[in-house]
C-alpha cells in the first residue's frame, strides 16, 4: 500500500469523498453532520492523504490543524472492498505518526455514536483514543462521540 499526500483532484479520491460525504448525511440526524465537503479539505488547515494499491483507491484521511500542537482527524474512509483488510488502520497509524511529525501533541476526532459508526470507535479505541468531551468549535450532542489522545 502507497500512501501519497494529496490526490484531491483524482476524479476516484473525489467519487469516494462525495460517497462518504452522502453516506454521513444518509444515515447521521440534519445538523450532526461534521463530514467536509471537497472544497474545505483544499484548506490551508488540512494536511490530506490517499492510500492506493497500484491504481486503486483503498480509502483517504485528513489531518486539520487546530492550533499548533493539537490535531484533528478528518474524512477518515476506507472503501468498501478494503475494508477489514487494515488499511483503516494503516491510514490511521500514518495519519498519527504525520501529526507527531508536525510538532502536534494531541489528536482528537469526531464520529458518529449510534451503531453505524461503532467499527470506527473501535479502529479508534485500538489505537489509543478515550472518549472526551467536545473540543474546538463542537458543541455537545448526542449523536457525535468525541475521541482525543496525546501523541
Amino acid at each position: 500500500m502507497d500512501i501519497r499526500e494529496g490526490g484531491l483532484d483524482d476524479p476516484r479520491v473525489v467519487a469516494l469523498l462525495r460517497y462518504h460525504v452522502d453516506m454521513n448525511v444518509a444515515v447521521t440526524p440534519e445538523g450532526s453532520v461534521h463530514a467536509f465537503e471537497l472544497d474545505r479539505l483544499r484548506a490551508s488547515d488540512i494536511h490530506f492523504w490517499s492510500a492506493w494499491e497500484g491504481e486503486t483507491l483503498l480509502g483517504v484521511s485528513a489531518l486539520k490543524m487546530l492550533t499548533p500542537d493539537h490535531g484533528e482527524v478528518k474524512s477518515m474512509h476506507v472503501s468498501e472492498p478494503a475494508r477489514r483488510t487494515g488499511v483503516g488502520a494503516a491510514l490511521l497509524k500514518f495519519t498519527i505518526e504525520a501529526a507527531k511529525a508536525f510538532g502536534v501533541s494531541r489528536l482528537s476526532l469526531e464520529t458518529g455514536s449510534f451503531d453505524f459508526f461503532a467499527p470506527a470507535r473501535a479502529l479508534y479505541q485500538s489505537h489509543g483514543f478515550a472518549e472526551c468531551p467536545p473540543f474546538a468549535d463542537y458543541k455537545p450532542d448526542p449523536n457525535s462521540t468525541f475521541m482525543t489522545r496525546e501523541i
